[in-house]
C-alpha cells in the first residue's frame, strides 16, 4: 500500500525528506519566486510558476493523484527549513523502475544535501518499493547536478538529444544516468 501522507526519511542529523503536504505550496512558491534566475536556468517549470496558486495546483496534483499514478515526492528540510524538492516520476511498477527529479535552493548548495538525499531515495526505491532501476536525467551543461549521480555510482547510459526544453524555449541535451539494484 502506498503511504500518501506523513512519511519522513532521515537523511542526517539535521536534514530530512518529508512527504509533500498541502502546506508546502507556500514554501515551494517562495523559493521559486525569490530565485527565478538561479532556478530557472535549469528548471523549465520556473517560467510557468507565476503565483502561489500554480504551486498549490502542483502539490494538489501530487497528493491527489489516482492510486496507479501516485508518486512519492518529498520536501528537503535542513534544520526544519525548506531547502528543495526531491521525488519520483514516471514510476513503472511492472518494469520496476523510476526516475528521480530534484532541485535545491541556492543557499543550500555545496553542502552535500542533495547527494545524501538522492542516496536515501535510492535506498527507499530499492529496499521499500522493490524497484530494480533508478534513472536520473540532467542537462548536459548542469555540472553540479551531474556530479550527484556520478558520486553515487550511477552509470552514464547515454545522451538524450534535445531531451528538455528550458526557459525561453531552448532545447538542451540530457545526460541519462542509471543505477541498478545492487546485487550482492
Amino acid at each position: 500500500m502506498k503511504d500518501r501522507t506523513g512519511m519522513v526519511i532521515k537523511v542526517d542529523s539535521d536534514t530530512e525528506l518529508r512527504q509533500l503536504e498541502h502546506s508546502d505550496a507556500v514554501d515551494i512558491f517562495h523559493a521559486i519566486d525569490t530565485q527565478r534566475e538561479y532556478l530557472g536556468k535549469w528548471l523549465p517549470f520556473v517560467e510557468f510558476t507565476k503565483e502561489l496558486s500554480d504551486s498549490e495546483k502542483f502539490v494538489d496534483m501530487v497528493i491527489n493523484a489516482p492510486y496507479d499514478k501516485f508518486e512519492y515526492v518529498f520536501t528537503i528540510r535542513k534544520a526544519g527549513e525548506f531547502a528543495g524538492l526531491i521525488g519520483f516520476r514516471d514510476t513503472d511498477g511492472f518494469k520496476r523502475k523510476t526516475e528521480i527529479g530534484y532541485w535545491l535552493s541556492e543557499k543550500y548548495q555545496k553542502q552535500g544535501i542533495m547527494t545524501k538525499s538522492v542516496a536515501k531515495l535510492c535506498d527507499f526505491a530499492f529496499k521499500r518499493l522493490k524497484l530494480n532501476m533508478v534513472i536520473i536525467r540532467c542537462a548536459v551543461g548542469n555540472t553540479a547536478s551531474r556530479k550527484i549521480p556520478e558520486r553515487l555510482g550511477f552509470d552514464l547510459s547515454g545522451i538524450q538529444p534535445q531531451g528538455e526544453v528550458l526557459t525561453g524555449g531552448i532545447y538542451t541535451n540530457l545526460a541519462v544516468y542509471i543505477k541498478l539494484f545492487p546485487n550482492k
